[in-house]
């Protein structure tokens, strides 16, 4: 149906953030023993990205740079929104455009439910919301509607992390009135994302009006025991090895307790998740949106759970840095398994792209808009595809490393500093995808090599990194003595 006036229709956007959902954990992947029928249902029409990762995997530096297509010192959030690093300036400022803004710019009907973790908080937040946590920081703060970057309709928290008890303001609401909610948050969410839909699709039918709506779940992030119990009876009876059956798992090191604990809790969370995609993506067929809409699932990074014996994220490797990112529309995305290596900038000016907007590309958008490559068909080459990603992982605490990496389709490298020197590791991702062996010894020239693009990628996106210095010494170093016949 051509909308009044006979001007074609435009794509909407259904774009759903799942927080601390790694890039294995899709049942039809065959790689973590997780139960996601509808994903499974929606991976099979969907381009499958198996290379996208989180180039920060934490928080809010990554949905920092899902939003504004820039990089954390670009976009003023380079370490998580609390209200500690609030003193520090870290914070999504209200000027810095987001792929949001320019949607609402092009007459979009814009709409975000759930967890937004990007505004710095301020003193009257403390008594407002979720409150001070044990560590006597305020995470969770209120966005004031001109601070909300053109999202129209606004049921969202900052950082609430009771999934069973969640808050969220709604509308113009000030901030001593939010909406208290007795129930699971993806559930609830998923209410309120429902009752958007039915709204958007009358305009959308009507007038040709489109939408783009935000879905963003906390869960399967912790507090792991919130979850319905309901979704448990999935990995009734499964051991801890069968939980937990990458070869990277330390089960002689000090997490594989808590891992094995977190493990079914984490799965289930993710079940009930895939529950409510199957309800948003029932949403769609029931109005006849289906055709018309890009259906994106992605996370902002992943989780350890046992693997080399650590338990969260912020950490270089695979099971934190990489993601889950698929894209569906009927029609128009060829569906297919594809290595593209997305990172997190990239996803704001490739969403822009896909619905025919990259002239409003926000001015300073750092990322590369590969929606070319999304819509050709799966082993197609023509289109731009980039060969590495940036890792950035500043230390969270005095005295631990401040590292920095770089990561290709095979490889990856890692360069950790601290006491004014640079330590450089070198996983091969084809043979060693585990990240079990360390190859920098056995391989200076590939080191080299990626050592010095890691120093031009640093320069590109404005890192400050107090590690540049030492690791270009250390290129020229490699340089000198790698063999002239290894390959570069």
């Amino acid at each position: 149906m051509t909308p009044p006036g006979g001007a074609p229709r435009r794509a909407n956007l259904l774009l759903v953030i799942a927080d601390q959902w790694r890039a294995g954990a899709l049942g039809f992947l065959g790689e973590d023993p997780v139960s996601t029928p509808h994903l499974d249902a929606l991976g099979a029409r969907s381009k499958v990205l198996t290379q996208a990762v989180s180039n920060y995997p934490v928080c809010s530096p990554c949905r920092a740079m899902l939003m504004t297509g820039r990089y954390p010192y670009r976009n003023g959030v380079h370490l998580n929104v609390n209200s500690a690093t609030a003193q520090l300036g870290v914070g999504l400022r209200p000027e810095t455009p987001c792929w949001s803004d320019a949607l609402a710019g092009a007459g979009y009907a814009l709409g975000y439910i759930g967890k937004w973790h990007l505004e710095a908080p301020v003193p009257a937040d403390a008594a407002a919301g979720e409150g001070p946590r044990e560590d006597g920081r305020v995470w969770d703060a209120y966005s004031p509607p001109a601070h909300r970057h053109g999202f129209g309709f606004w049921y969202a928290h900052g950082c609430c992390d009771d999934h069973l008890r969640p808050h969220y303001w709604h509308g113009d609401a000030p901030r001593e009135a939010a909406v208290e909610v007795d129930g699971w948050s993806p559930e609830h969410e998923t209410d309120v994302a429902l009752s958007f839909l039915d709204g958007a699709a009358g305009d959308y039918h009507g007038t040709g009006t489109p939408f783009a709506l935000v879905v963003s779940y906390n869960p399967p992030h912790q507090p792991f025991e919130q979850v319905p119990p309901e979704h448990l009876r999935h990995y009734e009876g499964l051991s801890g090895r069968d939980l937990l059956p990458r070869p990277n798992v330390d089960w002689d090191g000090p997490t594989a307790a808590d891992a094995v604990h977190a493990a079914p809790r984490y799965y289930a969370a993710m079940t009930g998740v895939d529950r409510q995609m199957g309800r948003l993506l029932d949403a769609l067929d029931r109005h006849g949106l289906t055709r018309d809409t890009y259906v994106v699932f992605t996370s902002d990074h992943g989780m350890q759970l046992g693997s080399h014996g650590l338990m969260y994220k912020n950490v270089p490797y695979e099971e934190s840095m990489r993601v889950p990112f698929l894209v569906s529309r009927p029609g128009i995305v060829p569906p297919g398994r594809d290595d593209l290596l997305l990172g997190s900038p990239d996803v704001a000016p490739t969403l822009l792209g896909l619905l025919g907007e990259s002239a409003a590309t926000p001015a300073g958008t750092q990322g590369q808009d590969l929606s070319a490559a999304l819509l050709a068909p799966p082993g197609d080459r023509g289109c731009a595809r980039p060969d590495a990603a940036l890792y950035i992982g500043p230390a969270a605490e005095p005295g631990q490393s401040d590292t920095r990496g770089l990561r290709t389709r095979t490889h990856k490298l890692i360069a950790a500093y601290g006491a004014g020197r640079v330590r450089l590791h070198l996983f091969d991702l084809t043979a060693d995808p585990y990240e079990l062996s360390d190859a920098a010894a056995e391989q200076p020239a590939r080191v080299a090599a990626l050592a010095a693009r890691l120093v031009a990628e640093l320069d590109r996106t404005g890192d400050p990194w107090p590690g540049r210095a030492a690791l270009a010494d250390e290129v020229r170093h490699l340089a000198r003595r790698a063999p002239a016949d290894e390959p570069r």
